[in-house]
This record gives C-alpha cells, sequence and structure tokens, in this order.
C-alpha cells in the first residue's frame, strides 16, 4: 500500500512539473495557439541594399585514368553504371580480381557490351590497376 502511494504521488508531481513547463513555453511566445506542438520560426534579418551572395559551382573533376590500350572501352561501357573515379577508388586488385569484378558486371549488374569488349577492360585494368602497377 505505502508503494502504491508513493508511486501515485510521484506520478502526480511529475505531471504537475510537465504541465508546468508546457505552460510556461506557451506564455513565452515558442508555441502559438493555432499549432500548439510547432516552435515558431524567427523572422530572417533584412538584407542591406546591395547585399550579394555567391556560390561558385562545385568542382567536378573527372578522373584521367592511366593510359593504354582498353582506356576507351573502360571510359565507354564502365561509366555508363558507375563513374570512372569509382575504379581509380578502389585498392590495387589482384590480376584474377579484376576478372571477377568485370564478370560480376557483366552477370551481375547486367552490363552490356559488344562481343570482344569485355576481355579488353579486363587488359586494361590488370594491366593498369594490380599492386604491381599502381606503383609506378
Amino acid at each position: 500500500m505505502r508503494h502504491s502511494a508513493a508511486l501515485l504521488i510521484g506520478a502526480l508531481g511529475l505531471s504537475l512539473i510537465t504541465a508546468g513547463r508546457l505552460h510556461a513555453q506557451t506564455q513565452t511566445g515558442n508555441y502559438t495557439s493555432k499549432s500548439p506542438g510547432n516552435i515558431a520560426q524567427t523572422v530572417p534579418p533584412k538584407q542591406g541594399n546591395g547585399a550579394t551572395y555567391k556560390v561558385d559551382a562545385y568542382p567536378l573533376y573527372r578522373p584521367v585514368l592511366e593510359p593504354g590500350e582498353g582506356r576507351e572501352a573502360v571510359e565507354s561501357y564502365c561509366n555508363t553504371c558507375h563513374s570512372t573515379r569509382y575504379i581509380i577508388m578502389q585498392p590495387p586488385l589482384p590480376p584474377e580480381t579484376w576478372e571477377a569484378v568485370v564478370n560480376k558486371m557483366i552477370k551481375t549488374f547486367g552490363m552490356t557490351n559488344p562481343e570482344g569488349v569485355a576481355p579488353k577492360i579486363i587488359k586494361y585494368l590488370q594491366e593498369n590497376y594490380t599492386p604491381e602497377t599502381r606503383k609506378r
């Protein structure tokens, strides 16, 4: 019985505190009577005459792939789904991993290319983006 009375008194006290805080917020103008759940926004300061703002374009530098036979095929076919930046940001991968990646792009993601292009792409990646070739 004592525990229930203590819980009842505690709940009543918490309710009174919450109600008091809500009432205080309403009285200070943080809430309007039309929308008691929204906080009112302040009016932005007036801009003086001649105030101008300028935001330059975000530089979008196209990554330059290593020169070599097959680079045009990589830029043409790989760039249809993702940027060539995706190739450059990869860690240096072993040659067999590049072959698996290109095959995954074809079989899993539906990369379409003419007959004989996939081997050129694989060869280019193996010649330019492996642990041995990235060190040069």
